[in-house]
Protein backbone atom coordinates (compact mmCIF):
# COMPACT_ATOMS: atom_id res chain seq x y z
CA UNK A 1 0.00 0.00 0.00
CA UNK A 2 2.73 2.20 0.64
CA UNK A 3 4.34 2.01 -2.53
CA UNK A 4 0.85 2.49 -4.10
CA UNK A 5 1.10 5.77 -2.39
CA UNK A 6 4.33 7.16 -2.90
CA UNK A 7 3.20 5.72 -6.77
CA UNK A 8 0.11 8.36 -6.74
CA UNK A 9 1.77 10.94 -5.48
CA UNK A 10 4.32 11.28 -8.20
CA UNK A 11 1.72 10.76 -10.56
CA UNK A 12 -0.17 14.05 -9.23
CA UNK A 13 3.05 16.10 -8.65
CA UNK A 14 4.58 15.10 -12.76
CA UNK A 15 0.65 16.26 -13.66
CA UNK A 16 0.47 19.31 -12.13
CA UNK A 17 4.04 20.05 -13.14
CA UNK A 18 2.61 19.95 -16.87
CA UNK A 19 -0.19 22.13 -16.08
CA UNK A 20 1.06 25.27 -17.21
CA UNK A 21 0.19 28.49 -14.95
CA UNK A 22 -2.99 30.05 -16.98
CA UNK A 23 -4.13 33.71 -16.37
CA UNK A 24 -6.79 36.01 -17.62
CA UNK A 25 -4.23 38.38 -19.38
CA UNK A 26 -0.81 37.64 -19.86
CA UNK A 27 1.27 40.33 -21.15
CA UNK A 28 4.77 39.08 -22.49
CA UNK A 29 8.27 40.13 -23.21
CA UNK A 30 7.47 43.71 -22.17
CA UNK A 31 10.56 46.20 -20.52
CA UNK A 32 8.59 46.27 -17.31
CA UNK A 33 9.05 49.19 -15.11
CA UNK A 34 7.47 48.70 -11.63
CA UNK A 35 7.83 51.98 -10.05
CA UNK A 36 9.64 50.77 -7.31
CA UNK A 37 12.94 52.47 -8.31
CA UNK A 38 14.87 49.42 -9.52
CA UNK A 39 16.01 49.00 -13.20
CA UNK A 40 13.89 48.03 -15.56
CA UNK A 41 13.95 44.59 -17.23
CA UNK A 42 12.41 42.32 -19.42
CA UNK A 43 9.73 40.05 -18.49
CA UNK A 44 5.81 38.86 -17.94
CA UNK A 45 2.95 40.05 -16.29
CA UNK A 46 0.09 37.63 -15.22
CA UNK A 47 -3.81 39.08 -14.62
CA UNK A 48 -6.43 37.49 -12.70
CA UNK A 49 -9.34 39.47 -12.72
CA UNK A 50 -8.07 42.95 -11.16
CA UNK A 51 -4.91 41.58 -9.70
CA UNK A 52 -1.58 41.02 -10.96
CA UNK A 53 -0.99 37.78 -9.97
CA UNK A 54 2.65 37.39 -11.22
CA UNK A 55 5.70 38.70 -12.36
CA UNK A 56 8.87 38.09 -13.99
CA UNK A 57 9.83 34.72 -16.58
CA UNK A 58 6.41 33.20 -16.72
CA UNK A 59 7.87 31.11 -19.64
CA UNK A 60 5.31 28.47 -20.71
CA UNK A 61 2.20 30.42 -19.10
CA UNK A 62 -1.02 31.02 -20.85
CA UNK A 63 -3.41 33.57 -20.93
CA UNK A 64 -6.91 33.81 -21.92
CA UNK A 65 -5.54 36.96 -23.70
CA UNK A 66 -1.99 37.31 -24.94
CA UNK A 67 -0.08 40.74 -25.54
CA UNK A 68 3.57 40.67 -26.96
CA UNK A 69 4.84 43.62 -25.85
CA UNK A 70 8.22 43.62 -27.18
CA UNK A 71 9.46 46.43 -27.56
CA UNK A 72 7.22 47.93 -25.31
CA UNK A 73 6.91 49.49 -22.09
CA UNK A 74 4.79 48.13 -19.32
CA UNK A 75 4.52 50.47 -16.22
CA UNK A 76 2.23 50.85 -13.07
CA UNK A 77 -1.19 52.62 -13.86
CA UNK A 78 -0.31 56.52 -13.66
CA UNK A 79 -1.53 59.51 -11.79
CA UNK A 80 -3.21 62.08 -12.80
CA UNK A 81 -2.40 64.22 -9.38
CA UNK A 82 -4.09 66.98 -10.46
CA UNK A 83 -7.49 66.25 -12.04
CA UNK A 84 -10.44 68.70 -12.83
CA UNK A 85 -12.57 65.17 -13.89
CA UNK A 86 -14.82 66.00 -11.31
CA UNK A 87 -17.85 66.66 -13.45
CA UNK A 88 -16.58 64.98 -16.64
CA UNK A 89 -16.56 61.66 -14.89
CA UNK A 90 -19.89 61.98 -13.88
CA UNK A 91 -21.04 62.74 -17.40
CA UNK A 92 -18.93 59.87 -18.84
CA UNK A 93 -17.36 57.46 -16.22
CA UNK A 94 -15.25 55.60 -19.02
CA UNK A 95 -12.31 58.62 -18.34
CA UNK A 96 -11.20 57.75 -22.46
CA UNK A 97 -8.90 60.73 -22.37
CA UNK A 98 -6.78 59.72 -19.50
CA UNK A 99 -7.38 55.89 -19.15
CA UNK A 100 -5.83 55.79 -22.89
CA UNK A 101 -2.58 57.59 -21.67
CA UNK A 102 -2.49 55.03 -18.94
CA UNK A 103 -3.92 57.14 -15.80
CA UNK A 104 -5.91 55.33 -13.21
CA UNK A 105 -5.89 57.16 -10.65
CA UNK A 106 -7.50 60.66 -10.45
CA UNK A 107 -6.52 63.05 -7.83
CA UNK A 108 -8.92 66.20 -7.33
CA UNK A 109 -8.96 69.09 -4.78
CA UNK A 110 -6.42 71.72 -5.91
CA UNK A 111 -8.53 74.55 -3.67
CA UNK A 112 -11.72 73.69 -4.22
CA UNK A 113 -13.13 70.00 -3.66
CA UNK A 114 -16.88 68.72 -4.30
CA UNK A 115 -17.61 68.78 -0.65
CA UNK A 116 -18.48 69.70 1.85
CA UNK A 117 -21.51 72.15 0.45
CA UNK A 118 -24.17 73.55 2.11
CA UNK A 119 -27.52 74.17 0.73
CA UNK A 120 -26.88 77.52 -0.64
CA UNK A 121 -23.29 76.05 -2.20
CA UNK A 122 -25.56 73.49 -4.17
CA UNK A 123 -27.84 75.86 -5.71
CA UNK A 124 -24.97 77.88 -6.81
CA UNK A 125 -22.98 74.92 -8.21
CA UNK A 126 -26.45 73.78 -9.93
CA UNK A 127 -27.11 77.68 -11.48
CA UNK A 128 -23.41 77.37 -12.55
CA UNK A 129 -23.61 73.92 -14.80
CA UNK A 130 -23.14 74.35 -18.51
CA UNK A 131 -23.30 71.63 -20.82
CA UNK A 132 -22.58 69.16 -18.17
CA UNK A 133 -25.92 68.65 -15.77
CA UNK A 134 -26.44 66.86 -13.16
CA UNK A 135 -28.21 66.68 -9.15
CA UNK A 136 -26.39 67.25 -6.50
CA UNK A 137 -27.47 64.24 -3.92
CA UNK A 138 -24.40 64.50 -1.73
CA UNK A 139 -23.09 66.82 0.31
CA UNK A 140 -19.55 65.66 1.88
CA UNK A 141 -16.65 64.87 -0.38
CA UNK A 142 -16.54 61.45 0.90
CA UNK A 143 -20.67 61.33 -0.50
CA UNK A 144 -19.51 62.61 -3.84
CA UNK A 145 -16.03 59.99 -4.24
CA UNK A 146 -18.86 56.76 -3.29
CA UNK A 147 -21.24 58.76 -5.67
CA UNK A 148 -18.87 58.60 -8.48
CA UNK A 149 -17.85 55.10 -7.91
CA UNK A 150 -21.32 53.46 -7.32
CA UNK A 151 -22.11 55.47 -10.97
CA UNK A 152 -19.68 53.50 -12.37
CA UNK A 153 -16.19 54.89 -13.20
CA UNK A 154 -13.17 53.36 -15.14
CA UNK A 155 -10.23 54.94 -12.88
CA UNK A 156 -10.05 55.31 -9.41
CA UNK A 157 -10.61 58.49 -7.38
CA UNK A 158 -8.72 60.43 -4.17
CA UNK A 159 -9.12 63.85 -2.94
CA UNK A 160 -7.96 66.22 -0.70
CA UNK A 161 -10.32 69.22 0.85
CA UNK A 162 -10.18 71.97 -0.75
CA UNK A 163 -9.04 75.36 1.50
CA UNK A 164 -11.45 77.28 -0.37
CA UNK A 165 -14.45 74.77 -0.06
CA UNK A 166 -14.52 74.81 3.46
CA UNK A 167 -13.81 79.01 3.59
CA UNK A 168 -16.97 79.42 1.49
CA UNK A 169 -18.84 76.73 3.76
CA UNK A 170 -18.49 79.32 6.85
CA UNK A 171 -17.60 82.44 5.17
CA UNK A 172 -19.27 82.47 1.87
CA UNK A 173 -16.93 84.75 -0.41
CA UNK A 174 -16.56 87.73 2.31
CA UNK A 175 -12.69 88.96 2.33
CA UNK A 176 -12.49 88.79 6.29
CA UNK A 177 -10.86 86.81 8.73
CA UNK A 178 -13.12 83.94 10.25
CA UNK A 179 -14.21 84.56 13.89
CA UNK A 180 -13.12 81.73 16.36
CA UNK A 181 -15.98 79.98 15.82
CA UNK A 182 -16.17 79.95 11.97
CA UNK A 183 -12.37 78.66 12.06
CA UNK A 184 -13.77 75.61 14.81
CA UNK A 185 -16.18 74.91 12.37
CA UNK A 186 -13.55 74.87 9.31
CA UNK A 187 -11.57 72.87 11.22
CA UNK A 188 -14.25 70.42 12.14
CA UNK A 189 -15.21 69.79 7.76
CA UNK A 190 -11.69 69.34 7.73
CA UNK A 191 -11.10 66.66 10.09
CA UNK A 192 -14.43 65.01 9.08
CA UNK A 193 -13.23 65.17 5.83
CA UNK A 194 -9.85 63.53 6.76
CA UNK A 195 -11.62 60.59 8.85
CA UNK A 196 -13.60 60.03 5.62
CA UNK A 197 -10.14 59.36 3.52
CA UNK A 198 -9.39 62.67 2.23
CA UNK A 199 -5.54 63.13 1.32
CA UNK A 200 -4.99 66.35 2.68
CA UNK A 201 -5.84 70.15 2.67
CA UNK A 202 -5.45 72.03 -0.89
CA UNK A 203 -5.05 75.57 -1.21
CA UNK A 204 -4.87 77.85 -4.66
CA UNK A 205 -4.33 81.08 -3.49
CA UNK A 206 -4.57 83.16 -6.94
CA UNK A 207 -8.06 83.21 -6.55
CA UNK A 208 -10.34 85.13 -4.87
CA UNK A 209 -11.66 83.86 -2.68
CA UNK A 210 -9.11 81.67 -1.34
CA UNK A 211 -6.29 84.85 -1.34
CA UNK A 212 -8.78 86.03 1.34
CA UNK A 213 -7.01 83.51 3.56
CA UNK A 214 -4.18 84.54 6.08
CA UNK A 215 -1.49 82.46 6.64
CA UNK A 216 -2.78 81.95 9.74
CA UNK A 217 -5.76 79.98 8.68
CA UNK A 218 -4.24 77.65 6.85
CA UNK A 219 -1.85 76.52 9.43
CA UNK A 220 -4.72 75.91 11.66
CA UNK A 221 -6.20 73.93 9.24
CA UNK A 222 -3.33 71.65 8.37
CA UNK A 223 -2.76 71.39 11.53
CA UNK A 224 -5.80 69.03 11.35
CA UNK A 225 -5.02 67.52 8.57
CA UNK A 226 -1.44 66.53 10.32
CA UNK A 227 -3.12 64.57 12.96
CA UNK A 228 -4.06 62.12 10.00
CA UNK A 229 -0.50 62.26 8.03
CA UNK A 230 -2.09 64.26 5.54
CA UNK A 231 -0.51 67.15 2.83
CA UNK A 232 -0.44 70.35 2.13
CA UNK A 233 -0.79 71.28 -1.45
CA UNK A 234 -0.43 74.67 -2.76
CA UNK A 235 -1.06 76.61 -5.93
CA UNK A 236 0.92 79.13 -3.67
CA UNK A 237 -0.28 82.92 -4.14
CA UNK A 238 2.45 84.10 -6.70
CA UNK A 239 4.57 82.03 -9.26
CA UNK A 240 5.83 85.98 -10.65
CA UNK A 241 6.83 88.85 -8.77
CA UNK A 242 6.00 87.38 -4.96
CA UNK A 243 7.26 84.00 -5.84
CA UNK A 244 9.95 84.04 -3.10
CA UNK A 245 7.42 85.70 -0.79
CA UNK A 246 4.92 82.69 -1.07
CA UNK A 247 7.26 79.97 -0.97
CA UNK A 248 8.18 81.25 2.19
CA UNK A 249 4.83 80.94 3.55
CA UNK A 250 4.57 76.99 1.79
CA UNK A 251 7.72 76.27 4.17
CA UNK A 252 6.35 78.61 7.52
CA UNK A 253 2.65 76.67 6.98
CA UNK A 254 4.64 73.01 6.36
CA UNK A 255 6.88 74.31 9.46
CA UNK A 256 3.86 75.37 11.89
CA UNK A 257 1.52 72.84 10.97
CA UNK A 258 4.47 70.17 11.36
CA UNK A 259 2.81 68.63 7.72
CA UNK A 260 4.29 67.87 4.80
CA UNK A 261 3.91 70.45 1.60
CA UNK A 262 4.10 70.15 -1.98
CA UNK A 263 4.11 73.30 -4.10
CA UNK A 264 1.66 72.45 -6.76
CA UNK A 265 3.16 73.41 -9.96
CA UNK A 266 6.82 74.76 -9.43
CA UNK A 267 7.56 77.73 -11.87
CA UNK A 268 8.38 80.89 -12.39
CA UNK A 269 6.01 83.05 -14.57
CA UNK A 270 7.00 85.91 -16.88
CA UNK A 271 10.53 86.20 -18.26
CA UNK A 272 11.68 88.87 -15.66
CA UNK A 273 11.33 85.89 -13.01
CA UNK A 274 13.44 83.47 -14.57
CA UNK A 275 16.28 84.17 -12.82
CA UNK A 276 14.71 82.83 -9.28
CA UNK A 277 14.79 79.09 -10.23
CA UNK A 278 18.30 78.48 -8.52
CA UNK A 279 16.96 80.61 -5.20
CA UNK A 280 14.10 78.67 -5.27
CA UNK A 281 15.70 75.12 -5.36
CA UNK A 282 17.78 76.55 -2.63
CA UNK A 283 14.97 77.43 -0.18
CA UNK A 284 13.41 74.23 -0.66
CA UNK A 285 16.89 72.19 -0.03
CA UNK A 286 17.70 74.42 3.06
CA UNK A 287 13.96 73.61 4.43
CA UNK A 288 14.23 69.81 3.63
CA UNK A 289 17.76 69.79 5.48
CA UNK A 290 16.15 71.10 8.44
CA UNK A 291 13.69 68.29 8.32
CA UNK A 292 11.07 69.37 6.72
CA UNK A 293 9.36 67.50 3.88
CA UNK A 294 8.96 69.59 1.04
CA UNK A 295 8.24 68.73 -2.72
CA UNK A 296 7.34 70.05 -5.77
CA UNK A 297 5.82 69.11 -8.73
CA UNK A 298 6.28 70.08 -12.68
CA UNK A 299 4.35 70.09 -15.62
CA UNK A 300 5.99 69.35 -18.77
CA UNK A 301 4.11 71.70 -20.83
CA UNK A 302 5.67 75.56 -21.42
CA UNK A 303 2.21 77.13 -21.94
CA UNK A 304 -1.19 77.24 -20.05
CA UNK A 305 -4.69 79.12 -19.49
CA UNK A 306 -6.98 79.86 -16.65
CA UNK A 307 -10.07 82.20 -15.99
CA UNK A 308 -9.83 85.73 -16.93
CA UNK A 309 -10.36 86.36 -13.18
CA UNK A 310 -6.70 85.61 -12.43
CA UNK A 311 -5.21 88.41 -14.01
CA UNK A 312 -7.43 91.03 -12.56
CA UNK A 313 -6.87 92.84 -10.01
CA UNK A 314 -8.41 91.62 -6.28
CA UNK A 315 -9.98 94.48 -5.60
CA UNK A 316 -12.07 94.07 -9.37
CA UNK A 317 -12.62 90.33 -7.89
CA UNK A 318 -13.62 91.71 -4.68
CA UNK A 319 -16.64 93.56 -6.04
CA UNK A 320 -17.70 90.82 -8.41
CA UNK A 321 -18.06 88.68 -5.37
CA UNK A 322 -19.83 90.84 -3.37
CA UNK A 323 -23.07 91.39 -6.24
CA UNK A 324 -24.02 87.97 -5.25
CA UNK A 325 -22.45 84.43 -6.46
CA UNK A 326 -19.13 83.45 -7.70
CA UNK A 327 -19.25 84.79 -11.26
CA UNK A 328 -16.02 83.41 -12.16
CA UNK A 329 -15.70 79.71 -12.82
CA UNK A 330 -11.75 78.28 -12.97
CA UNK A 331 -11.20 76.30 -15.68
CA UNK A 332 -8.80 73.31 -15.51
CA UNK A 333 -5.64 74.56 -16.56
CA UNK A 334 -3.21 77.17 -16.00
CA UNK A 335 -1.95 80.65 -15.90
CA UNK A 336 -0.85 81.65 -19.27
CA UNK A 337 1.96 84.18 -18.51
Amino acid sequence: MKTIFLFCCTILILGSCSNPQTFDVLIKNGQIVDGSGSSSYIGDVGINADTIAALGDLQGAKGTLEIDATGLVVAPGFINMLSWAVESLIEDGRSISDIKQGVTLEVFGEGNSMGPWNEEMKNEELKMQSDIKFPINWTNLSEYLDYLVEKGISTNVASFIGATTVRIHELGYEDRAPTLEELEAMKKLVRQAMEEGALGVGSSLIYAPAFYASTEELIELCKVAAEYDGLYISHMRSEGGRLLESLDELIRIADEADIRAEVYHLKMSGRDNWNKFDAVVAKIDSARAAGLEITTDMYNYVAGATGLDASMPPGFRKEAMKNGRNVFKTLPFEPAY
